[in-house]
């Protein structure tokens, strides 16, 4: 429920300080002229329609389980990553074509102040939000909000660039530097969604938890003493929420009814480590488990 409430705050957070920005740098490119100030302007018009996305796909991540979604409906995440990712890659491609009309045919950068001050108030902001995020990211392990922080994460960065590329544009012969700055800060644009595209992809494929994560439910499994081996564990996460299964090798002496408890008992061990988590056992007596040619463990 925590979880849920902050994932939510995150995401209305994000669309306000977006709305926000899109005010101050709409402003300051009239004012400029400058291309790096229409870069971090643009981006912030994505950064707030993926933010959109994002609060949708939230919303949609956090509804329960039901009739046609046995599973939930985690994967709404990953599915608003690879969308964010899209429109990321847009951006950069049009600051692309954008920086170079202006390396060709050079214009000239007007009020460097005014687009400083607005710059400082913007990076003020984001500094806010990306903070929030970060803090609801290792909270909740969320990836739509952590593809949502690496935006503004990367805003920061460009308005570090904006500010040096309005500054230098002031002396002669530095016509170069806000296209040039343009330029980088689209590379970077494109970095951050070839790493959300990658996360995304994991999730949607059921790719495993990390190999910590798997060693630490070995461990917990066998650390009871009624369970003699452990094998077939797989893993998948579906935006928050982690899928575990696994076959426990018990006693075959022992009754249904006990095997039956020490699943119980030997699962919630787990829950407990993996909060939200599913967690599926299987009993099998010691010497019949069937193995499968993925792993023994």
């Amino acid at each position: 429920m925590r979880d849920g409430v902050l994932m939510r705050r995150a995401t209305y957070a994000a669309v306000l300080v977006a709305v926000a920005l899109i005010g101050l740098k709409g402003g300051a490119f009239i004012l400029t002229g400058s291309l790096a100030m229409l870069a971090t302007l643009f981006d912030s018009m994505l950064d707030m329609a993926a933010s959109v996305l994002n609060l949708f796909a939230v919303r949609a991540a956090l509804t329960p389980a039901d009739r046609e979604h046995r599973f939930g409906h985690g994967k709404a995440e990953a599915m608003a990553g690879l969308g964010q990712a899209a429109i990321i890659v847009l951006s950069a491609v049009y600051i692309v074509f954008e920086a170079i009309e202006r390396l060709l045919t050079p214009s000239p950068v007007t009020e460097s102040a005014v687009g400083v001050i607005v710059t400082v108030i913007a990076i003020a902001l984001t500094l806010g939000l990306v903070a929030f995020q970060t803090k609801v990211v290792r909270e909740t392990n969320s990836l739509a909000i952590a593809a949502d922080s690496i935006h503004y994460k990367g805003d920061l960065l460009m308005n570090l660039a904006v500010i040096a590329a309005l500054v230098l544009s002031v002396f002669p012969g530095f016509s170069w530097a806000d296209p040039v700055f343009g330029l980088l800060i689209a590379a970077f644009i494109v970095l951050s969604a070839v790493a959300i595209v990658r996360e995304a992809v994991r999730q949607l494929m059921d790719h495993e938890m990390p190999e910590e994560d798997r060693e630490r439910i070995r461990a917990i499994v066998l650390a009871d003493k009624d369970v003699v081996n452990m094998h077939d564990l797989r893993t998948r996460m579906a935006g928050n929420q982690g899928f575990i299964q696994f076959h426990l090798e018990l006693d075959g002496g022992m009754t249904l009814d006990q095997a039956h408890v020490i699943a119980d008992r030997v699962e919630l061990a787990v829950q407990k480590a993996f909060p939200g988590s599913e967690v599926i056992s299987h009993q099998d007596p010691v010497g019949a488990e069937h193995i499968t040619a993925f792993e023994r463990t």
